[in-house]
Order: structure tokens, then C-alpha cells, then sequence
């Protein structure tokens, strides 16, 4: 393919040849780029189809209930998510310690009921002040205390995460 430039004048025309050789193998280097990727994108899709029910009746969402011990520096609460049972408040002797035996009788009692015989999981959190700060050995004495009882699982989190709190 030619083209013929014409300056004009007394100046001599300029002949111009493109070479389109270039472009030609770009474009079939493209094109078969092209083909190869439409098929492989054919054939490596993941075929993803859910298993059980169809479109219908979703199973309703059961909420379990959550056992939840909060640990402040003045009080300990033993408290239930989602059931009707009063929380248990064991206060914090002046200058002395908790009342460790009051928590396992409080752990004990909600391990007969129906909901948590065969629970293993429990809630466990510290709030404390710089008045009375708590100490390690406090939160490791409530979670030795629930795994004793046969909450082998205790998780300890953060006060504002619990499923329980206390209502001032």
C-alpha cells in the first residue's frame, strides 16, 4: 500500500509506504489470544449448585441462650441471654476477695437446668477500675471455676460484646 504526499510547488512529491505487516500480526496474535481465553473461561468455570431445599421455607433461626459472667471490680454477675432466670449478683468483700463458692453454686444450678446439661460454652469478661483493679488470677479463677463446673469451653471477651449485661 502506498500513498503519495504532494508538497507543492517546486519541491519533489514524497512517496510514503506504510508497512502494515505489524499490525497484521498483532491483530492475529490478538485474535487467537481471543480464542483461547473464550474457551478456557468455558471451560474453568465452577459449576456451583447448593445442595438441600430449593427456593421455600427457610428453618427458623433458634437463638440459644448464652451464659455470661461479668467480673467488676466491686461485684461478679452471673447472667442468662433469651430465658426468664434471675442474674446472680455476688458482691466483692471490702479489702478481700469474691465469693468463689457462691459462683460455683451459681454455675452448678444453671448446669442442672434442661438448656445448659449439655452446653460447653460460656461468657466471660473483667470491667475494671483503676480504684479497684482486677487482676489476672480473677479472670483465671472464674474460668477454672466454669471449667470445673463442665463449661469446658469459657471465652473470654469484651464487656460490651457479652449476650448478658446487667441493667443499671
Amino acid at each position: 500500500m502506498g500513498a503519495s504526499i504532494d508538497t507543492g510547488g517546486d519541491k519533489k512529491s514524497v512517496n510514503v509506504e506504510l508497512n502494515i505487516v505489524p499490525y497484521i500480526d498483532l491483530m492475529s496474535c490478538l485474535t487467537a489470544f481471543l480464542l483461547v481465553v473464550a474457551v478456557w473461561v468455558n471451560l474453568a468455570q465452577i459449576t456451583i449448585q447448593p445442595k438441600g431445599k430449593a427456593r421455600g421455607g427457610d428453618p427458623p433461626i433458634v437463638v440459644l441462650p448464652e451464659v455470661s459472667v461479668l467480673l467488676q471490680s466491686d461485684r461478679l454477675y452471673v447472667g442468662v441471654s433469651n430465658l426468664p432466670i434471675d442474674p446472680v449478683v455476688l458482691l466483692r468483700a471490702p479489702g478481700g476477695d469474691f465469693d468463689w463458692s457462691g459462683l460455683e453454686a451459681a454455675l452448678v444450678a444453671l448446669k442442672k437446668e434442661s438448656d445448659f446439661a449439655e452446653r460447653t460454652d460460656l461468657e466471660v469478661a473483667a470491667e475494671s477500675t483503676a480504684t479497684a483493679p482486677l487482676t489476672y488470677d480473677h479472670v483465671m479463677r472464674v474460668m477454672d471455676t466454669a471449667v470445673k463446673v463442665g463449661f469446658t469451653r469459657p471465652e473470654l471477651t469484651e464487656p460490651t460484646s457479652l449476650s448478658w449485661r446487667p441493667t443499671l
